[in-house]
């Protein structure tokens, strides 16, 4: 080819990768959302001590049990929701892989044989038709390379979009994550206070069962009434019903922690314990920017991201698009002569194409992009007003259930004072087993609130770590840069 020939064609191939440097679309900037400096309910609370999980962000540790981090190590590993999520993370990967294809030519091989024949000719003297056998045949192969600049930046939109959506889906990974840990850490916490409310009942019936001999006692004696004794049955009775519920409760938390940590619930048992795990201690403040590192809010930002750059996918199919082909190959009549006599042919050359018409299909493709990342913006900061209430939520419950908790104790040492009184009282005739039963009641429900606040306390301190994306670490860097969202990967080669 000569250079004046190739000019043209050089020209063009240049102003294409010039016009590749081109993006339509508007650039992507994180929508205004409210992220306040502090929390309403947050004032009040003790400066966290140095704790053991800090470094790791393994929140579950400052409950100080080794068995709950035993049973969310296991579900870490054989989770069949956890294993779901990482499959979509690999198929997010994939979107993402097969996107940046787009930048590349495409290059490919063939090889052709074709055989044709003829039975009939017309001779030009006479006119006639003459019946005649003929058969021609050809073979062929070659290389093939077929590159579309990226003119207008639709592939780069494209990548743009499908990053985004990775990195959505490591966050919707991290959010199930959390989730099954704080879903393990609630039932652990139920099964555990559980085990305390079994163990208050059966400490209890040892009393009742004592109140009912010395009722009998009495009553053999002539110093009570039948109906005194009958009392005192009924109440023992009535805890071991009780107790029964309970046990039926305790096997159904029992199930779900064994499916959530991947196991055939026939195949696990947790042994009862005598306490419950520590409420931890949180810091004298909690900043409102902790918001932005929770999964969910992740994930919606990153789907504003990609909206965002679907608006210029969809504005790209108004402008028109460059090919640039090149070919070369061999050509013969027999399929021997393509190595040893082929006839060598060539191409080059570029296209230009344009859609002229399409009844609207562009229009459309463009008003849903607008109008799904105008969603996306409401999501988002939805996502954002929902995760401040559940943390204002947390907060308040663990700031009047503290409370609580202290008023709570007064009642026990109240209740426990009375019914001693009581106690004595009866064995010296001055009152009815009916006072006694009350009192005995009084103490027992005094004792069963007690554990339900620390359980909730409990609950509200798992909340709270959820709520604000996994623990409160302050010197987690997420915090200390907060204007963006965690974004592992590096922008790809342009």
């Amino acid at each position: 080819m000569s250079l004046c020939r190739s000019l043209p064609i050089v020209s063009l191939l240049a102003a294409g990768l010039l016009l590749a440097a081109c993006t339509v679309g508007p650039d992507y900037q994180r929508p205004a959302a409210p992220l306040p400096a502090d929390f309403k309910h947050e004032q009040g609370w003790r400066t966290v001590p140095p704790q053991s999980w800090a470094a790791s962000g393994e929140w579950w540790r400052a409950f100080d049990d080794p068995v709950l981090t035993g049973l969310l190590d296991q579900a870490a590993a054989a989770n069949q929701t956890l294993a779901q999520a990482q499959a979509r993370f690999r198929a997010a990967e994939a979107r993402w892989a097969d996107a940046r294809s787009g930048y590349s030519p495409v290059l490919s091989a063939s090889v052709e044989g074709q055989r044709r024949g003829s039975d009939e000719s017309r001779s030009v003297v006479t006119g006639s038709t003459v019946r005649s056998g003929r058969i021609t045949e050809s073979y062929s192969a070659g290389f093939n390379l077929n590159w579309v600049p990226d003119l207008w930046g639709r592939v780069r939109r494209q990548v743009e979009a499908d990053r985004a959506g990775l990195q959505a889906s490591a966050a919707d990974l991290a959010a199930v994550r959390l989730s099954m840990r704080v879903s393990l850490a609630q039932s652990y916490v139920r099964l555990r206070a559980l085990d305390r409310q079994m163990a208050l009942l059966r400490q209890t019936m040892e009393a009742y069962d004592r109140s009912l001999e010395l009722t009998r006692n009495q009553y053999n004696a002539g110093i009570v009434a039948r109906s005194d004794v009958i009392q005192a049955q009924t109440q023992s009775q009535s805890l071991r019903t009780e107790l029964s519920d309970l046990r039926n409760q305790r096997a159904a938390e029992e199930n779900a922690i064994a499916v959530l940590i991947g196991r055939a619930p026939s195949e696990f048992a947790l042994a009862p314990a005598d306490r419950l795990p520590t409420v931890p201690a949180l810091p004298a403040t909690l900043p409102g920017v902790l918001i932005s590192r929770r999964p969910d809010v992740v994930v919606a930002e990153r789907q504003v991201a990609a909206a965002n750059a679907r608006i210029g996918v969809a504005r790209a199919a108004w402008l028109p698009e460059l090919t640039l082909s090149a070919s070369y190959g061999v050509e013969a009549d027999r399929f021997g002569d393509l190595l040893d006599a082929p006839v060598r042919v060539w191409s080059v050359g570029p296209s230009l194409a344009q859609t002229l018409f399409d009844g609207g299909a562009r229009r459309a493709a463009n008003d849903l992009a607008l109008a799904e990342y105008d969603e996306q913006v409401a999501l988002y900061r939805q996502t954002v007003l929902e995760s401040l209430q559940e943390v204002e939520d947390a907060l308040a419950a663990l700031r009047f259930l503290t409370r609580q908790s202290e008023q709570q104790d007064a009642l026990l040492a109240l209740a426990r004072d009375n019914l001693r009184v009581v106690t004595n009282r009866y064995r010296a005739g001055m009152v009815t087993f009916l006072e006694v039963a009350s009192a005995q009641d009084l103490a027992l429900e005094a004792q069963r609130a007690q554990l339900r606040i620390l359980a909730d306390r409990l609950n509200a301190s798992i909340r709270l770590a959820a709520a604000i994306g996994g623990g409160w670490d302050l010197d987690d860097p997420v915090v200390q840069t907060v204007v963006e969202p965690p974004r592992p990967w590096e922008d790809e080669a342009q």
